[in-house]
Formats: structure tokens, C-alpha cells, sequence
């Protein structure tokens, strides 16, 4: 007689490798925040690290004439030869960096050179060292591969920077990366030449450890801050260090998704093969514009790096004015990530307990209408973290409602 068939439930089951992560705490909470708004909610999101201005008119005409000559097929699968080109060019420029075109590679945003490095090198176990706070992606991407985030706390008192120390301490047979984001998403700190040079001397101690680094934020620097990047300062790292950037932030092309890289040949053939399995070659119309904003005047970017850092300066102000919030003032991006721990403890009008950065972002959104995100979501607490890429007066009226919302507490 024949065994009875098992019938298979028709209930949707998720595969077991996404059990450990989920959507982004900041995209989860930017989205509660707007739906709100659609609702007809006054609410102020700072939230997102989107800059408030426009893609610039000479990138976008690079688009349009791209379209209009025909240059809307199928590219090379990691970049065209002319962005590349642009790319090792900028490199050479403005880092002091050499690649050959075979060391370059070209994705959907710097998000998927993240993913397709870590997808291309990664196996079960291997274990990556992410500094925090961090931006929330680092650790759900490791976990995704099937590895193991290692979390490394970059105290306040020494600029939210990693220390020699602590990486020493983190470093173990199964160590395969070392994350370094400078300026960084969500504490705003930036690494100095000087504040390198004791993490390279654990590196060059410790061979077997790659470094990826992530310098989305390179152009919004703040009071002469010199920003270096470094496969240029330290020469003896290049051939393990996969350098990444992009041109969503300085140059407000969050919506063209294009990121890029520098490395050693190999690990860009590695990820080559993910990206041919995956997306193929980015928009062939945003390669075009990426060569002009990558090519194009730098003055454009010096401007609103300026208007970034009067914005830093209103909210930084305002906030250490606030009974309880303290906020070190960052070298670079454009966040703010202030200090909460005076106000653990105190008691919202309705009678809530504080307990947490968590329900102070809770109870902003809920009293005063203005989104935070709380600096848990990047593995350090109590902060909270302010984007203040938005207009000058919704800054001022948010910084006024939070100072508001505080002073009900008791």
C-alpha cells in the first residue's frame, strides 16, 4: 500500500536567514512618522539622511542628453568604461589614490557594494567588526550572509571613535572585516590621519583582517576638518581594503542609486559575480549623470556643505540649551546625535515612565510631532539622532517642540 502523501501548508513561510533581521528601525520609523503626516498630522521627520536640496541642473542635463543620444540599454556589468573612468580619476584627485580599471566596480547604490562585498567574501561564522553606533545596515547584511556582527562601543569621551584598544580585544581567528565609517551615520565623528594610525598598527598586526570603508559622507566636513581616507595614508592596507563611495549624499542623487569602490582586483571579480546574479549593471541613464556630478564644479558641493554646517550649528546649539540632552558637536555628515541620560527616569504629563531613548523618541513623535530615531537602533544607548539635511525652519520648530516636550517632563 502506498505511503499517504504529505500535504504541504499553503501559509507563506519566510526563509530562516531573515528570522534575525527585519525592515530598518529608520525606515520603520520615518514611515510611522509619515503616515501620520498623510493623516493630517503636523509632524516634523528628521529621520531620513536624505539631503532637502535638488539633484544640480548640470547632472540632471547629463541624464537628459544620455536619454536622448540612446544610451538607455544594457551596460557593463559593473560600470561603464567612462564612469570608471571618472571614478579612478576622482580617486587620483581628490584621495591620492590609484586604480586600475579592474579595481573599480559600480553598483545600485553604495548600500549594494556593501551587500555584494560582504555576499562575495563572507561564509558562515566569519565574524565583522562594526564599531558603534552604526548604521543599522552593517549588521542585518552580516547576518544575512550567515556571519556575525561583533560590536565594538565608541564611547562619547573618545569622539564615538573606535580605539586600538577595543579593536585588539575584538579580533579573533575568524575576524574577516573591520567596518570604518568616516565622517559616520549616526554620530557624525570623523577619523583624523592621527586618529588612524593606532587601528593601523593592530592591522598591519593582524594580516588576516580586511578593512571596508564606507565614505559616503567625504565632502560634508565641518571647520577645516581634513578628511582622509585610508588605502591612501597607510600604502601596506591597500591590497585588503575595499574603499566605498558614492554620490547620493554630497551631490543629493539619493534617488539615481549609484555607489562605487575601489580595491584589489580579485575581491572586485568576486563581487562582479554576485552583481551579474542580481541586479546586472546599474541605470545606464544614472551612470551618465554620476560621470558629470563626479566630473563637474566642486563649488556646488563647498556651498551646501556650508549650509549643512550653519544647520549643525542652529541644532547643536539648541539642543545643549535643553535640561537633560547634551550633544558633542560632529566633524562631519549631517546628523546629530545627542545624549538622553538626564531625561531616563522622568515621568511624561500621562503619567509614562522614561525608561529608555526609545520612549523619549516615543514620546516626541506622540506629544510634539517630531521623529527621531533612537540612537538603540544603532547599537548605542541612551541618544537619540537628528537629520538635519531639512530646511532651516523646520529645524528651528523642531528644536523648539523637543525643547518643549522635555520641559512637561518631571
Amino acid at each position: 500500500m502506498n505511503a499517504p502523501v504529505q500535504v504541504q501548508s499553503s501559509v507563506f513561510r519566510p526563509a530562516s536567514r531573515l528570522a534575525p533581521i527585519g525592515v530598518s528601525k529608520i525606515l520603520k520609523i520615518t514611515g510611522m512618522a509619515e503616515e501620520l503626516k498623510r493623516r493630517g498630522g503636523d509632524i516634523i521627520v528628521l529621520g531620513t539622511g536624505e539631503p532637502d536640496f535638488d539633484t544640480p541642473d548640470y547632472v540632471k542635463d547629463a541624464a537628459k542628453r544620455a536619454m536622448d543620444g540612446g544610451a538607455t540599454k544594457y551596460t557593463a556589468l559593473d560600470g561603464t568604461p567612462e564612469l570608471k573612468a571618472a571614478i579612478r580619476a576622482k580617486f587620483e584627485r581628490e584621495n591620492g589614490l590609484e586604480f586600475a580599471q579592474d579595481e573599480i566596480t559600480v553598483s545600485a547604490g553604495a548600500k549594494q557594494v556593501l551587500f555584494n562585498a560582504m555576499m562575495a567574501t563572507l561564509d558562515i561564522g566569519d565574524e565583522v567588526i562594526i564599531p558603534t553606533p552604526y548604521w543599522v545596515t552593517y549588521a542585518d547584511m552580516v547576518l544575512l550572509m550567515g556571519g556575525k556582527p561583533v560590536f565594538v562601543p565608541c564611547r562619547e569621551v573618545n569622539g564615538f571613535r573606535l580605539t586600538a584598544e577595543d579593536l585588539v580585544q575584538a579580533i579573533t581567528p575568524r575576524t574577516r572585516w573591520l567596518i570604518l565609517n568616516s565622517p559616520s551615520n549616526p554620530s557624525g565623528a570623523a577619523y583624523s590621519d592621527a586618529d588612524y594610525r593606532p587601528i593601523f598598527d593592530v592591522l598591519i598586526a593582524h594580516p588576516h583582517v580586511w578593512l571596508m570603508v564606507d565614505d559616503i559622507y567625504e565632502h560634508i566636513v565641518y571647520d577645516d576638518f581634513r578628511f582622509v581616507t585610508p588605502a591612501a595614508i597607510e600604502p601596506s592596507l591597500r591590497n585588503r581594503t575595499l574603499t566605498i563611495n558614492g554620490v547620493s549624499k554630497a551631490y543629493a542623487m539619493t534617488g539615481w542609486r549609484i555607489g562605487y569602490a575601489g580595491g584589489p582586483s580579485e575581491l572586485i571579480r568576486a563581487m562582479a559575480v554576485v552583481q551579474s546574479q542580481s541586479t546586472s549593471c546599474p541605470s545606464s541613464i544614472s551612470q551618465a549623470a554620476t560621470i558629470a556630478a563626479l566630473s563637474g564644479p566642486a563649488e556646488i558641493v563647498r556651498e551646501r556643505c556650508r549650509s549643512f554646517q550653519a544647520r549643525r550649528n542652529l541644532v547643536i546649539g539648541a539642543l545643549n540649551k535643553v535640561d537633560g540632552i547634551s550633544c558633542r558637536m560632529p566633524e562631519g555628515a549631517f546628523y546629530a546625535f545627542a545624549g538622553c541620560a538626564g531625561l531616563i527616569g522622568r515621568i511624561t504629563p500621562d503619567g509614562q515612565l522614561i525608561t529608555s531613548d526609545a520612549d523619549f523618541a516615543e514620546y516626541l513623535l506622540r506629544s510634539v510631532g517630531v521623529a527621531v530615531v533612537p540612537g538603540s537602533a544603532f547599537g548605542l544607548e541612551p541618544y537619540f539622532r537628528i537629520s538635519y539635511a531639512t530646511s532651516v525652519l523646520e529645524l528651528e520648530e523642531a528644536c523648539r517642540r523637543i525643547a518643549h516636550a522635555t520641559g512637561r517632563l518631571s
